[in-house]
């Protein structure tokens, strides 16, 4: 399947493809136009790896939202897609994380533990050993298994610090691209909305639909449904493993 990304398009025949949907709101030619723009989503999940979260999930979000992006663009504007784009998608990610970490709460007890592991990995790395949780446990007379809980929960609590690290709501392609992430020639997808929402139950539809199409937060939508933010939690991630999986089926990732 040829990757319709890696073809440039001057700014002109950007505007017809976007005045044309806009007008027609065809499902083909909406699909032809994510697929086009897929790259940036790849793009933007890259930048947020290692945070704590897998790059399928962080792609999921990040295309997710290039869709919305897609609805919402103005043609009119006279301005780049993927300029009005990338912003959107890094601002998407950030809210993602952020939904994760409201759901961590530290007592002070963690807090202190979380420190001291920190200097218990340190000193064995100065030391030249391995920080094995079993090493790390004996160090401070803990049990493996609370060593494993503090290791989770500091990689949740690291997402905390990610505003700082990845870009701002300004944030343009250009600076997200960097020289080494010019790889647009793997990715490609076949129809992705459809065959992803049609993996979906009713009330995953209105999680996605209310998530990414009406900007609201996990805690809004909680209160909406009357459930708790942690079951809309565990709700987003059921539909992100679906739709993974259902590209992955696809072949476009």
């Amino acid at each position: 399947m040829q990757d319709t990304g890696l073809i440039q398009i001057s700014l002109e025949e950007e505007r017809e493809l976007f005045l044309k949907y806009t007008k027609t709101k065809n499902e083909t030619l909406r699909n032809g136009i994510l697929e086009r723009y897929l790259f940036i989503a790849q793009i933007v999940a890259k930048k947020f790896v290692g945070r704590g979260v897998e790059y399928d999930d962080l792609y999921q979000v990040a295309a997710l939202a290039l869709v919305k992006a897609i609805e919402r663009f103005d043609p009119e504007k006279n301005v780049r897609f993927s300029s009005f784009a990338t912003p959107s998608l890094v601002g998407e990610v950030k809210n993602y994380f952020r939904d994760k970490t409201r759901l961590l709460h530290i007592s002070r007890k963690d807090s202190e533990q979380l420190v001291k592991l920190a200097e218990v990995k340190r000193d064995l790395l100065t030391q030249g050993k391995r920080a094995l949780p079993k090493t790390i446990a004996e160090c401070m007379e803990i049990s493996e298994d609370r060593v494993l809980e503090l290791l989770e929960m500091q990689k949740i609590a690291t997402m905390t610090s990610m505003d700082n690290t990845v870009g701002d709501d300004d944030t343009s392609l250009s600076e997200l691209l960097g020289d080494a992430d010019r790889g647009y020639d793997d990715v490609e997808t076949r129809d992705l909305l459809k065959r992803s929402m049609a993996m979906l139950d009713r009330e995953e539809q209105a999680i996605l639909h209310a998530r990414f199409w009406q900007d609201k937060s996990q805690r809004s939508i909680a209160e909406e449904l009357g459930v708790s933010q942690m079951y809309v939690s565990r709700k987003e991630k059921k539909i992100l493993a679906k739709m993974r999986e259902t590209i992955r089926k696809s072949g476009a990732v």
